[in-house]
């Protein structure tokens, strides 16, 4: 095989005379023509730089090489649904979950189930760690509450289908109850807003500490006792109005206790409580507005001393809930009365970015209707827009 050196001339290398004049310019129909010399591609040194090889690859914004498209590689984004199969139809709920998810050109979706053993969390951080571009949630309030703690600081939205006996994030956040599909459609194309998340940290009486997070609102005294009695069949049955029944008993043997407690960035106060509730959102069910003014955008909890004294103090604490926050507030008039009237101590609000408890005695602790056992000091914050939902398409948060 003729080599480069055998086809082209020597270059002339005598001195012209002029040592400083300028070498004469190529001519460009020489320089354009084709040489006719056959060459191996080793004859040719790789275009590289800096020890890499001459293999092709992948670069991200910034240059840095990424994985070639291919093998376990999805060039579409995927979802996740984490249900409880004994509040939904798993069934139809997948195959509604797929049908969407196709039709808006998403990967076919995951699917992971809870059990009692694991509310929730823990498929939620294998569907994070399987890449999911979005989570769906479907079952009660604790499922709710598990799967939202797992997802806090992730980045990635989490979509409510609205199901189980209280619905309280999804009716706190104004999501459609009756229209699960809507909430499907949002996970791949719906609204994305940010949300906060409320953190408790439970010290136990032996010295244990266990923290977990609450989405709507935590309580230690009363409301704790309330959900610990309330009967798990009867909660099947009837919903949240087995509620009522689990109320009832424990008012029986309600007795005040004494607390110190303080909200960060203010003094300490020591108060005979029946309950002290910490919130991220202040409506319950059946219309009840424990909270009108809370708000899950602000980057605080709202506290709530309940500290009725005897039957009519009682009283005090429905007419407050029930006909001034739930009605009254409603129309102008009706708050111009509650502007008039003289403030009464059996409920009393504050606001803050976490409150700390501390009972004289261990008392029971409850986070999104979930009982949490006994706690001898709790200590709250507020991880402000740590969660981000999906909503429907120009949906606005109420009291955003």
């Amino acid at each position: 095989m003729a080599t480069e050196s055998d086809q082209i001339p020597a270059r002339d290398t005598t001195d012209s005379g002029d040592a400083g004049a300028p070498a004469p310019s190529p001519d460009p129909e020489r320089a354009a023509a084709p040489d006719d010399v056959i060459r191996e591609p080793d004859d040719v040194a790789p275009d590289t730089a800096d020890g890499e090889t001459g293999e092709a690859r992948r670069v991200g914004p910034e240059g840095e090489t990424e994985p070639m498209a291919g093998g376990a590689e999805k060039p579409n984004p995927k979802a996740a649904l984490v249900y409880n199969p004994i509040k939904v139809d798993g069934d139809a709920l997948r195959e509604q979950v797929v049908r969407i998810a196709e039709e808006s050109g998403w990967e076919e979706p995951l699917f992971y189930e809870t059990t009692v053993d694991d509310l929730g969390d823990d498929v939620t951080r294998q569907a994070l760690e399987a890449g999911a571009n979005a989570v769906l949630v479907a079952g009660g309030d604790g499922t709710v509450r598990a799967v939202s703690g797992e997802m806090s600081g992730s980045g990635i939205p989490l979509a409510i289908v609205p199901s189980g006996t209280g619905n309280l994030l999804a009716r706190n956040l104004g999501l459609p109850l009756a229209d699960p599909e809507a909430m499907i459609r949002a996970a791949f194309s719906g609204d994305r807003t940010p949300i906060d998340v409320g953190w408790a940290r439970l010290t136990r009486d032996g010295g244990e500490v266990e923290e977990h997070a609450f989405v709507v609102m935590g309580g230690m005294g009363l409301d704790a006792a309330m959900i610990a009695n309330t009967n798990p069949q009867l909660k099947k049955s009837v919903g949240w109005v087995a509620y009522v029944d689990g109320a009832t008993r424990s008012l029986v043997n309600a007795k005040p206790f004494r607390v110190v407690y303080q909200l960060d960035g203010h003094r300490m106060h020591a108060a005979r409580v029946q309950s002290v509730l910490f919130a991220n959102c202040g409506s319950l069910q059946a219309g009840l507005e424990l909270i009108p003014e809370a708000s899950v955008t602000d980057g605080q909890l709202d506290v709530v001393i309940m500290q009725p004294k005897g039957f009519w103090g009682w009283l005090l604490v429905w007419r407050r809930v029930a006909w001034d926050n739930s009605f009254l507030r409603k129309f102008r008039a009706g708050r111009r009365v509650l502007s008039l009237r003289t403030k009464d101590s059996a409920v009393v609000y504050s606001r803050g970015r976490g409150v700390a408890l501390a009972p004289q005695e261990p008392h029971p602790v409850q986070l999104d209707g979930d009982e949490f056992g006994e706690a001898r000091h709790v200590q709250t914050r507020v991880d402000a827009g740590g969660l981000v939902v999906a909503v429907p398409p120009g949906h606005e948060l109420p009291h955003a």
